[in-house]
């Protein structure tokens, strides 16, 4: 099925000014809006991943070594959900609602329509570049919207791939993608939107932003940070020391709200390396390096600084790296003290591997003498995008829920909750800005526009319009809108 638009592309008009400019008319033809043209959107976005399931697990597999299971689980069946998730409650999400009126305003009627935006611009990432795609274009469309996509450069096997399916699936432009690097984003960036979203590292989340700011476009923005996880629960250590592993190591820990580091008191350090040694052996093998189920790092540039953040610590899971297969181990390490007491997390830490989110299959663990602690390690930096918690103790759970912020707590385990369409994803401050998935998409991605309706009789305004005179009707009315 060939692509039909109803504009060209000329030499005054770059792909990302011809993209925009096409999105824009679909949606001012309001094809988008009715209810049967956003589910008909929704089972075409649906049918592109089924009937080429194949072709993506390969293109995963090109640009990151992910293997089949990976791929379905995380980037495949996940979105497959979203879309599935949003289908059978789009009725109910897009009715009006009945909006409340003070008693001033009687009699009268308000309601709550929902609209779509207009033209929505997704920006994805490299890690998860089929899900942080096409998770976020669902809510898009399920709200009436168009959109341009811009897949990532640094998974070009992806990126053609979407480039190139997309336009059978949407052919008459309400979807859009715009392939290329910062040239090509930056464009993008300087043309008006309805809503930008954007998942990647918070440098590029601020000139997304100020990018934004010109048009005052709002934008989610799915950043990251240093994702803690707190340790305590020596009755579940084998179990506990699983998931986290999992948690981390999955996608060769290129994972937005991957455990960035671990908390743990001194004495618990030694039982905890040895339980995540065994996990990553049970998980990919004693060498993962021949598996076909554990990542490689996406480029020699990531490659290069994560074995640069190895030097001047302790490895003691891991450590084994190749250049040129981009591979390193899963590694688990332990950071020297800096002497100076409570450990610093953050641009003031000792080493490097506790200043930056890591971003790879590093992970340094990191003794504190208690809880409360590790609660004053957490709240000394930024608030990170997730943080878990493994421990036995209510009480323990509860202090990281109410003394800590972040945009989500995970007791007992990690990633699950990006995989629960019902929840918010998002983070909070440095983190991110706003959140979708589910019904957050819809609300993220469309405005709800009261529209109220007074009758020209009985002139009850005629009470509250001038001359005004201080007697019984002022007074009455007065009462009235204090009430609400």
């Amino acid at each position: 099925m060939a692509p039909t638009t109803a504009t060209t592309t000329t030499e005054s008009s770059s792909p990302a000014r011809a993209a925009v400019s096409e999105a824009r008319r679909v949606f001012d033809s309001g094809d988008t809006r009715p209810l049967a043209a956003r589910a008909r959107r929704l089972r075409a976005l649906r049918a592109l991943i089924i009937e080429n399931e194949a072709a993506i697990e390969a293109a995963l597999w090109s640009d990151l070594h992910k293997g089949s299971g990976e791929a379905q689980l995380t980037e495949i069946g996940v979105t497959l959900a979203e879309i599935d998730h949003t289908l059978r409650h789009l009725r109910r999400w897009a009715r009006s609602r009945r909006g409340p009126l003070p008693l001033a305003l009687l009699p009268g009627r308000a309601r709550l329509v929902p609209e779509p935006l207009g033209v929505v611009l997704v920006i994805a990432p490299w890690n998860y570049p089929v899900q942080l795609l096409l998770d976020p274009l669902a809510g898009v469309l399920a709200a009436g919207n168009t959109a341009v996509l811009k897949p990532s450069e640094l998974a070009p096997a992806t990126s053609a791939l979407v480039a190139r399916l997309v336009p059978r699936y949407f052919p008459d432009g309400a979807v859009r993608v715009v392939e290329g690097g910062v040239p090509e984003t930056t464009e993008l960036l300087a043309q008006r939107f309805d809503h930008i979203v954007f998942t990647g590292s918070g440098t590029v989340g601020r000139v997304v932003m100020r990018a934004a700011a010109e048009h005052l476009t709002p934008v989610t923005l799915e950043l990251g940070g240093k994702s803690p996880v707190w340790f305590d629960d020596d009755a579940h250590l084998r179990q506990a020391a699983r998931r986290i592993a999992w948690a981390k190591f999955t996608n060769a820990g290129q994972t937005c709200i991957a455990p960035d580091y671990v908390m743990t008191t001194p004495d618990r350090v030694p039982a905890l390396v040895d339980a995540l040694k065994k996990a990553v052996a049970d998980l990919w093998g004693a060498d993962p390096r021949t598996g076909d189920d554990y990542g490689r790092i996406v480029n020699e540039r990531q490659f290069d600084r994560l074995v640069g953040l190895l030097e001047g610590t302790e490895v003691v899971v891991g450590g084994d790296h190749a250049r040129a297969e981009r591979y390193i181990a899963p590694s688990v390490v332990l950071v020297p003290s800096s002497g100076e007491g409570s450990p610093a997390v953050g641009p003031d830490a000792a080493h490097p591997v506790l200043r930056d989110e890591i971003f790879g299959p590093v992970l340094p663990i990191v003794p504190v003498a208690s809880a409360e602690e590790a609660v004053r390690v957490v709240n000394g930096w930024d608030k990170p995008l997730a943080l878990y918690v493994f421990s036995s103790s209510a009480r323990t759970r509860r202090l990281f829920e109410q003394r800590t912020s972040s945009g989500a707590v995970v007791h007992g385990a990690g990633l699950i909750h990006a995989a629960a369409t019902g929840l918010p994803f998002g983070g909070v401050g440095a983190s991110g800005i706003g959140a979708y998935h589910g019904v957050h998409s819809w609300r993220a991605f469309s405005h709800l526009k009261p529209v109220l309706r007074k009758p020209l009789t009985p002139d009850t305004l005629r009470l509250a319009q001038p001359p005004f005179t201080d007697g019984p009707a002022l007074r009455l009315v007065q009462r009235m809108m204090r009430r609400g």
